[in-house]
This record gives C-alpha cells, structure tokens and sequence, in this order.
C-alpha cells in the first residue's frame, strides 16, 4: 500500500511539474517566421523576413494578464522577396542597419479579446526610437501536440513614426509586421 501512494504521489508531482512547465516558459520553433509586408498603391511592394531572431513568452492560459513576451530581431538577417531592394531597405532611409543591429518588441500587457485571442500592448524600438504598438494576435493550442501554441500575430505601423523615410522609391508608409508559426513549451 505504502509503494502504491509513493508511486500515486511521484505520478502527481510529474503530472503538476510538466503542468507548469508547459504553461510558463515558451520558445519559437524554427518554422516560425517574423517579418513584415510594405505596400503601395494596394500592391505588395516588398516583404522581409528575420532569418535570426530570439523570442521567449511567458503564458499561462488561464492567467493571460500575467504574460509577457519579448522578440530581438538581427536587421542583417533580413531576407527579401526583392533583393534588389536590399540596399535601399538596409541604407540609411530606412533599416540604416549600419547604425541599428536589432529590432526589439517587449511586452507591456496581454488583454484577452475572445477565445485564443489576445491583444498584445508594448514597446517596438526600430532604429532608436521607441513606440507603443498593439499586436492582434491569436494563440490556439496545437490539435496534434499539447506542448505546441500555434501563433498569428500582426501589427500595423508607420514607417515615419521611427525616423523612417516617407515614400522612398513608391514603398508605402503602412508596414504589416507578423509573426506566424508555433510557440513550444521549454
């Protein structure tokens, strides 16, 4: 009897440590994609997407106004759909990637909005400049895998609100920022 409540016992202590595990600390997998979409005149111009970049969450579903996320993006990791545009985008109207190595978002508040959705409020620094953004976002558990979130998130921003130039070379002012894919539990 006493083997059986030992073992009833380490079953629960697994069963509450793998709990918690799941649910506090997440890590984007490899699949995932950060980036961005720039349109103009209702065409996509451009799209961009970090091929270095480092995120951590910290959620539990059932008390999403505890969570926090926090994203960096290396600038110099950025791939194009146009690689023509590259040193246009990277230059000094832009990125100016020579002065600005990193894009950073850091969480200041989850708000539910719904089942599996969230909108997430904080800070994006883009070359220097810190601005509040708000990004939609829907977080549903993976049907296939209980220790996978599967992600959709997007922001829109101005490109001028971070010292950006207006218009250049017909790339639009409104920039669609996303992170799409899967958040796993670490």
């Amino acid at each position: 009897m006493n083997l059986i409540l030992k073992n009833i016992a380490y079953a629960g202590c697994l069963s509450v440590i793998s709990i918690s595990a799941a649910y506090a600390s997440w890590s984007l997998t490899p699949k995932s994609s950060v980036g961005f979409s720039i349109n103009s005149l209702g065409l996509t111009v451009v799209k961009g997407s970090f091929q270095q970049f480092q995120a951590s969450m910290q959620f539990d579903p059932q008390k999403p106004q505890q969570a926090s996320t926090e994203f960096t993006m290396q600038v110099d990791s950025l791939q194009l759909s146009k690689p023509s545009l590259k040193n246009m985008i990277m230059g000094e109207d832009l990125f100016d990637a020579s002065r600005y190595k990193t894009v950073n978002f850091k969480s200041t508040q989850f708000k539910p909005n719904g089942t599996n959705r969230y909108q997430v409020l904080g800070n994006l620094t883009l070359r220097g400049v810190t601005r509040p953004v708000v990004f939609d976002t829907t977080l549903t558990p993976n049907k296939t895998n209980p220790n996978l979130l599967d992600v959709n998130s997007k922001t829109v921003i101005n490109r001028s609100d971070f010292g950006m130039k207006k218009a250049t070379a017909g790339v639009g002012e409104k920039v669609n920022i996303h992170l799409i894919g899967q958040w796993k539990a670490s």
